[in-house]
């Protein structure tokens, strides 16, 4: 792993000559002081990532970032630099999904996966880069948020005057997740992301165009407020939202119930998080919140090859009881919640954590929103060892771009009864 502290070094003894700083290891690193990177980032040097790097032209996203960040001369040009090119690495990732501009190799136009990787060969460079300059913890925090919230897309929303009569709709995707059990994993919901954002859907009422915006696999985050402060500025000006994720083998869902709960799954540092879903006022925190989507005309409609379902089950605690119950037909008053239809992950979070936003914004009888849970994105039967597997194969790309286009016919159909 290449320490940019050490490079600096170097680059301040030696600059005419222009000499670029070897490999140091981790441990090297922690010796010298400088800040070590996450659990996440590290995961970057593996056999899977790099391919998948290489095979997209990503893998000179990282090198190029960094030889941009160690020319800067103080914090304000590194913020420009970051913003830059935080800003280039989505639309780049957009464009390829949307087939403009080259490849950078063979693998599919549809992967989510070249973005993720590159993003944390990014971020790892800001987290562990110390600049002649110096560099406060307050400046590099402020650094690593403008990265992930303009390598997110969560900048760069742009819809049309409401004086066109374009519809607008928001989605939201998440990175891949699970990497310890299999590195090569990519995220359906991710790859929606980048296949909608600026695009247009025809409706009944109209055009629509979609923006997207992805978010990290991380409780941190989400207890910081990355959903509440991306989403706050646009749910009252859209007129229909979705948050996606991945969520059971070979169906949609469309989860009625969201719950107030943290299971405590870990997440991508491998940090876990159990209790009540951390929010602002949480003395008017519900337990519960629920969708505002047209549930059961998207699942009668045909969307797509795999079927989809109003999933109304939760697990609460009853009022006056200290059990979990399984409930099929959703929460009843007074309970405490301990799974929302979605499960007690980031994907049942980033549902109550926007619907409660919309109901505290006052939307909640006007806004049509709430969770869509894909299939699971499998690979195809002979691939399916994480240690000896292929990153992609035919069947793999086949069932991710099925998930997009049935995402898209949701959303149509979504549109189509809620708008009108």
């Amino acid at each position: 792993m290449n320490s940019l502290r050490v490079r600096i070094g170097i680059l301040g003894m030696a600059l005419l000559a222009g000499l670029v700083a070897p490999a140091t290891t981790a441990a090297a690193r922690a010796a010298q002081g400088a800040p070590a990177p996450t659990v996440e980032e590290q995961r970057l040097d593996k056999a899977a990532p790099q391919e998948i790097l290489r095979r997209s032209g990503f893998d000179s996203v990282a090198p190029d970032f960094v030889r941009d960040l160690t020319r800067t001369h103080s914090f304000e040009q590194a913020r420009g630099i970051v913003v830059r090119d935080g800003t280039a690495l989505w639309r780049r990732a957009v464009d390829r999904a949307h087939g403009r501009g080259p490849a950078g190799g063979d693998l599919s136009r549809d992967d989510d996966r070249p973005l993720y990787w590159a993003r944390l060969g990014m971020t790892r460079d800001v987290r562990t880069w110390e600049p002649r300059f110096g560099l406060s913890d307050a400046q590099r925090s402020a650094l690593l948020d403008q990265l992930e919230r303009t390598s997110r897309g969560q900048t760069d929303i742009r819809y049309p005057s409401r004086a066109t009569g374009v519809k607008r709709i928001l989605v939201t995707g998440f990175d891949p997740f699970t990497l310890d059990q299999d590195i090569r994993i990519s995220n359906p919901s991710g790859a929606v992301a980048l296949a909608l954002d600026g695009t247009v859907i025809q409706t009944d009422s109209g055009p629509a165009r979609i923006e997207a915006v992805t978010f990290p696999v991380r409780w941190q985050d989400f207890a910081a407020g990355t959903v509440e402060r991306t989403l706050a500025p646009y749910l009252p000006k859209v007129d229909l939202y979705t948050t996606v994720s991945q969520g059971r083998v070979g169906r949609f869902d469309v989860e009625r119930t969201n719950g107030a709960w943290r299971g405590g799954y870990p997440d991508n540092d491998n940090t876990s998080s159990t209790g009540t879903v951390p929010v602002a006022a949480p003395a008017t925190q519900p337990q519960w919140t629920t969708t505002t989507l047209p549930s059961k005309a998207i699942v009668t409609a045909h969307t797509g090859r795999f079927p989809g379902y109003d999933h109304t089950e939760v697990t609460e605690i009853p009022a006056g009881s200290t059990e979990p119950v399984v409930r099929p037909d959703g929460p009843t008053p007074g309970s405490t919640a301990r799974e929302g239809g979605g499960g007690n992950y980031l994907s049942n979070e980033i549902a109550y954590r926007a619907t409660l936003l919309r109901d505290r914004l006052g939307l909640h009888d006007t806004l049509p929103g709430g969770h869509v849970h894909t299939p699971v994105l499998r690979f195809g039967a002979g691939n399916t060892d994480p240690a000896t597997g292929k990153i992609t194969d035919p069947q793999f790309v086949r069932n991710r771009l099925d998930i997009i286009a049935q995402l898209r016919s949701i959303l149509t159909v979504a549109a189509n009864t809620a708008l009108k």
